[in-house]
């Protein structure tokens, strides 16, 4: 199985860095985990609502391109999920994909094209957190998931 996330922007912090590193690495045992990192697009002027459109709009290109498998789109107004219903929704997948793209988007958002191209969207809450902090929930989540999918008691 191949977990794929693809995320906007690269991860600035060491302290991410090495958690993320970590989580992918314990994943390994499981899965192969890859991450796709697409250049954040910069507004050119006021932040006007046709402004952020384009910007999700550039991103939303460049991360459709990188899709495959069973897209699950990670959106804070997707259906909230807890650990124990991700570890369900790959097991029930697994059968029919081998690959699992997870997308998280800019700090503006998904554009409407990739929530459209998604299997699902899925949030983990209703806060919103900084989109390198959220990586590193996302694939401590994955690895939870995997635990509980081979019986492992991390997950309790």
């Amino acid at each position: 199985m191949k977990l794929r996330i693809v995320a906007v922007g690269k991860i600035k912090e060491d302290y991410l860095r090495q958690a993320l590193n970590e989580y992918v690495k314990r994943i390994g045992r499981f899965a192969k985990v890859e991450i796709v990192e697409v250049e954040e697009c910069l507004s050119r002027g006021p932040q006007t609502v046709g402004e952020l459109q384009r910007v999700k709009n550039t991103e939303g290109e460049a991360i459709l391109s990188k899709l495959e498998g069973y897209v699950i789109a990670m959106d804070i107004e997707g259906t909230l999920i807890g650990s124990e219903q991700l570890s369900q929704i790959i097991s029930e997948q697994k059968s029919r994909y081998s690959a699992f793209t997870f997308v998280i988007g800019g700090s503006n958002g998904l554009s409407d094209a990739v929530k459209a191209r998604a299997n699902i969207r899925l949030s983990f809450g209703r806060i919103t957190l900084p989109h390198q902090l959220f990586r590193v929930v996302l694939v401590e989540q994955l690895y939870r998931a995997c635990c509980i999918q081979n019986n492992i008691a991390y997950h309790k």
